[in-house]
C-alpha cells in the first residue's frame, strides 16, 4: 500500500499566466470529478483522496509547480507536522540524549529548520492535522512510549531551556548594532566569558561593531552566545560555515565540551567531516525538498555517514539516493596532466597597508585542479585574483596565454529578472550543453528555480547559479573561491564531482579554493597551501602533490586523517588516540592506509 501525497510550490504556482493545464489535463476532472481546482487563493489544489498518480499535472505545468509522491503507507502513522494543505510535511523527529551530540544532516528544504523549532518548543507539531488546533498534550499522547516523550514533556510545561544557534547568522546585525562584548556578557548565563571567548580567538573582535564583524567572526560570535547561555538542549544550526578548518575545530571542542558537562546537542551540518568529529550519533533526513522529509533511525556517527554516502539506510532498508558516493583510493598525487602548462606564474608579492602575501613560483598543468588550502585572511582569495586578471602582483609576472573563467567569494544577486532571463542573457545556448545539464543543472534541481527571480534566491541557490554560470564558460582556466559555501552536503557531491569530471573532459584546469577537505579530496589533484598570520602575512607553496600538500597542511593544525575502508572518505583521527600518535610519528597526516591500519582502533 502507498499513501500519496502532493505538493503544490506556491511561489511557482502562476495560475494568471498559464492556461491551467493541470486542471483540464487531470484524468479525475475529464470523468466529472474535482481531483484538481482553482480556490481563491488562485494557487491549484490537488485533493490527495481522488489523485490516481497518473503524473500527467506534473508534465503538463508549464513552472513545475506540482509535484505527486508516492510514499509507504507505515509513514501515516509517522506524519509529525504538515503546514498546510498540498504543502510540506515532516514525518518523525529527531532524537536527543543527555551527554551526547547528535548530527543532523540532510539536504536544504528538507525539514531540518521544521525539526529544530519543534525540538526547541518554538512549533507545536499538528500531526498532520493542519486545520485543527495543534497541543502539546495531543502530541504527548502520540509519544507514548517513545524515547522523546519526556523532553517534550518538559517542553510542555515550560521547564526545558533551550539556547539555538541559528543558520542565518547573517540577521543578527540587523538585531544587534552595538559592539560583540556587550552582546556576550548579555548572553553569559554560565559565567564562562573569557574561556569561551579564548577558545574561538574572539578576542580582537569584541570592540568591534557586530555589523562590520567577517562572517567568520560573525558565526562565532552566534556559537559563543548559544554556548554562554545556561540551557539542558544545545542546538547549531550549521556552526562550521564560513569557518576555515582551525575555527571548525575550535567549534568542534567547544560544543563536545558541553555534551561533556552532561547537557544535550544536536547539530545540523554540511561539512561531514567536520559532523565525524563532532557527533556520537547522526541522523539523516531524507525525502524531496520542498515536499516532505522522513527522519532516519539513529545511528553511530560513522555508520550513519557511511550510510548518506552509500545513500542507503540500513534499520530502515531503505534507498534514497539511486547511486553511492565513493572517495578514489588512489595514490595521492596520481593526475594525468597533459604535458602543456595553461599558465605558470614566478615568485609573487601583493602588499597591501596591513597586511603582505608571497606566492611561490608555479605553474597549472591542462587536465589538472589545484586545491588551495590554509586559514581564512591569508590571501588565498587575493592569489585567485591575480590568476584570474583581476588583481596584478607588486612583484613577479602571472603569465595565463588562456581565458580565467572566476568565480568569487562573495555573490551577489543584483540581476533585476528571473534566473531563466539570467542564463538566457549570460550563457545564451551555453546553458543547453549537454556535458552542463546533466552534470550540474539536473541534479542540482535548477530547473525549479529558472522562474523565481534572481533577488529571492537564497545564498545556497545562488552559489549553484554561479557554479553553474562559470563552469558553462569556454575557457581554459576554472577558478572557484569557495564553491561548497552555503551547499548542503548532496549538492557539495555534485559541484565537486561535476567540477572534476568537466575539467578532465575538457583538457582545461582549475583552481579551487575551499575549507570542506572532503570536498578537497574529491575535486583536487595537486594542493596550494597558504600558512602565516591571518590578516597579517601570507605565504603559499608552489604546487605540490596532494599528499604532500595535505601532510603540511594538517601538520600545522594538528589533525591527522585516515581513510574509511567501506567509502574511501577521509575521516579525522581523535587527538590522542593510537592511530593518531602513529601517523604523527611517521609524518603521514593524511595517506591511503592498508587494510592493518585501517582496523586499528582510532577512538
Amino acid at each position: 500500500m502507498v499513501h500519496r501525497i502532493a505538493v503544490v510550490d506556491q511561489d511557482l504556482c502562476q495560475t494568471k499566466k498559464c492556461g491551467l493545464e493541470c486542471i483540464k489535463e487531470c484524468p479525475v476532472n475529464i470523468n466529472g470529478q474535482e481531483c484538481i481546482t482553482l480556490p481563491e487563493s488562485k494557487i491549484a489544489l490537488v485533493s490527495e483522496e481522488l489523485c490516481i498518480g497518473c503524473g500527467i499535472c506534473i508534465k503538463v505545468c508549464p513552472f513545475d509547480a506540482v509535484d505527486i509522491l508516492n510514499l509507504s503507507e507505515e509513514l501515516k502513522t509517522d506524519k509529525i507536522h504538515q503546514y498546510g494543505v498540498n504543502s510540506f510535511r515532516l514525518f518523525r523527529i529527531p532524537t536527543v540524549r543527555k551527554g551526547q551530540v547528535v548530527g543532523l544532516v540532510g539536504r536544504n528544504g528538507i525539514g531540518k529548520s521544521t525539526a529544530l523549532k519543534i525540538l526547541a518548543g518554538q512549533l507545536v507539531p499538528n500531526l498532520g492535522d493542519y486545520e485543527a488546533e495543534a497541543t502539546w498534550d495531543r502530541f504527548l499522547r502520540y509519544l507514548s512510549g517513545r524515547e522523546m516523550k519526556e523532553h517534550f514533556e518538559k517542553v510542555a510545561d515550560g521547564e526545558l531551556k533551550v539556547s539555538l544557534k541559528p543558520q542565518a547568522v547573517y540577521k543578527i546585525p540587523e538585531a544587534w548594532k552595538g559592539k560583540a562584548l556587550p552582546l556576550l556578557e548579555q548572553m553569559d548565563e554560565r559565567k564562562k566569558l573569557d574561556e569561551v571567548v579564548d577558545a574561538l580567538s574572539l578576542r580582537g573582535a569584541l570592540d568591534r561593531d557586530v555589523p562590520d564583524l567577517s562572517g567568520g567572526e560573525l558565526q562565532r560570535v552566534a556559537v559563543a552566545a548559544a554556548a554562554l547561555k545556561d540551557a539542558d538542549l544545545y542546538l547549531f544550526d550549521e556552526p562550521s560555515s564560513y569557518n576555515d578548518v582551525y575555527q571548525r575545530l575550535a567549534v568542534s571542542k567547544l560544543i563536545t565540551g558541553l555534551a561533556e558537562t552532561g547537557k544535550a546537542v544536536l547539530v545540523v551540518e554540511h561539512d561531514i567531516a567536520f559532523l565525524d568529529y563532532v557527533t556520537d550519533y547522526v541522523q539523516i533526513i531524507y525525502g524531496e525538498p520542498g515536499a516532505y522529509g522522513i527522519v532516519s533511525g539513529l545511528y553511530a556517527a560513522r555508520t550513519g555517514i557511511n550510510a548518506l554516502l552509500d545513500g542507503y539506510l540500513p534499520q530502515e532498508n531503505v534507498r534514497f539516493r539511486d547511486h553511492s558516493v565513493a572517495f578514489e583510493l588512489r595514490a595521492a598525487g596520481e593526475t594525468v596532466e597533459s604535458e602543456a602548462a595553461v599558465a605558470r606564474y614566478t615568485d609573487l608579492a601583493k602588499a597591501y597597508p596591513s597586511f603582505r602575501l608571497r606566492v611561490g613560483a608555479g605553474e597549472i598543468m591542462g587536465g589538472t585542479i589545484i586545491g588551495v588550502v590554509g586559514a581564512n585572511a591569508l590571501g588565498k582569495t587575493t592569489f585567485l585574483k591575480m590568476l584570474a586578471g583581476v588583481e596584478k602582483p607588486a612583484e613577479g609576472v602571472v603569465h595565463v596565454d588562456a581565458k580565467v573563467a572566476y568565480k568569487p567569494q562573495y555573490l551577489s544577486s543584483d540581476f533585476d529578472g528571473t534566473l531563466e532571463e539570467f542564463f538566457m542573457s549570460t550563457l545564451g545556448t551555453k546553458y543547453s550543453d549537454p556535458a552542463l545539464q546533466d552534470n550540474l543543472v539536473t541534479p542540482l534541481r535548477l530547473e525549479k528555480l529558472l522562474a523565481r527571480r534572481m533577488g529571492e534566491l537564497s545564498g545556497g541557490e545562488l552559489q549553484k547559479v554561479a557554479v553553474v554560470a562559470t563552469m558553462a564558460q569556454e575557457t581554459d582556466v576554472y577558478a572557484l573561491d569557495e564553491p561548497s559555501a552555503f551547499l548542503d552536503v548532496e549538492d557539495r557531491f555534485v559541484v565537486s564531482r561535476a567540477i572534476n569530471r568537466m575539467v578532465k573532459a575538457r583538457g582545461k584546469a582549475a583552481v579551487v579554493i575551499d575549507h570542506d577537505l572532503q570536498v578537497v579530496d574529491i575535486v583536487s589533484d595537486r594542493l596550494l597551501v597558504f600558512s602565516g598570520e591571518p590578516g597579517v602575512s601570507g605565504e603559499a607553496t608552489p604546487p605540490l602533490t596532494k599528499e604532500a600538500g595535505m601532510n603540511d597542511f594538517l601538520s600545522r593544525v594538528g589533525l591527522t586523517y585516515r581513510r574509511d575502508v567501506n567509502t574511501g572518505r577521509p575521516r579525522v583521527n581523535k587527538p590522542g588516540s593510537k592511530l593518531d600518535r602513529e601517523q604523527k610519528e611517521r609524518g603521514a597526516y593524511y595517506y591511503v592506509p592498508s587494510q592493518r591500519e585501517e582496523s586499528a582502533p582510532a577512538d
